[in-house]
């Protein structure tokens, strides 16, 4: 678990956000808190960590609050809390794209095992994301030959093929595919494989 992991409890009960905040802090855990959705949006421009929030609160709801969360952009993992009563609208929220929801009353260690994993899963998307950029970037320094080739590699085609499709030699495609391995900083095709998937470049495309 990173030191630097962020819980953002979002509730407008102060009781609940009080208690929630002690668990966590207790835990070894930085938290913020905030009185309702809406203070959260106007307080947190880059999501990080995880957010725990209740699916009933006024003005914005949990669902709505999941909503516009998703419509900033890339969305931390939410945590929705519920009461027994409110098990259709968890499902909801679920759907609505939270990771996990909790009914009140719960144990403690229900809610840190929860959150643990929701600030595990945050950080993995972190990981992803950045690896991303970064071989986005290495993306860019390829000539429009070596992205042809680097499309046929990921469709799974054999330099021969690749030669075929392009009009030129296996030993042109090679040359071509060496400077793609080098300028990727790629060890093996499959890692090839691998960067090309993470940016969501389609095999071929």
């Amino acid at each position: 678990m990173p030191s630097d992991a962020l819980v953002h409890v979002v509730d407008d009960d102060l009781p609940v956000r009080q208690a929630l905040a002690f668990l966590l802090a207790s835990d070894g855990l930085a938290v913020r808190v905030h009185e309702s959705a809406g203070a959260y949006l106007a307080a947190v421009a880059e999501p990080g960590g995880c957010i725990v929030t209740d699916v009933r609160m006024p003005e914005i709801d949990g669902i709505e609050f999941l909503r516009r969360l998703r419509q900033r952009g890339p969305m931390p993992p939410v945590i929705v809390m519920t009461g027994h009563a409110d098990v259709p609208l968890a499902v909801e929220a679920m759907r609505a794209g939270a990771v996990d929801f909790i009914e009140k009353p719960f144990d403690d260690d229900v809610l840190l095992a929860s959150v643990r994993s929701a600030l595990a899963l945050a950080e993995r998307s972190t990981h992803l994301a950045a690896e991303g950029d970064a071989v986005r970037t290495r993306l860019g320094t390829l000539s429009e030959r070596e992205r042809q080739v680097l499309d046929g590699l990921v469709a799974g085609k054999a330099n021969k093929v690749i030669g075929l499709d392009l009009g030129i030699s296996p030993r042109t495609v090679e040359i071509y595919r060496a400077n793609v391995m080098s300028k990727m900083q790629a060890g093996s095709l499959s890692e090839l494989v691998r960067m090309a998937l993470v940016t969501g470049r389609p095999p071929g495309g």
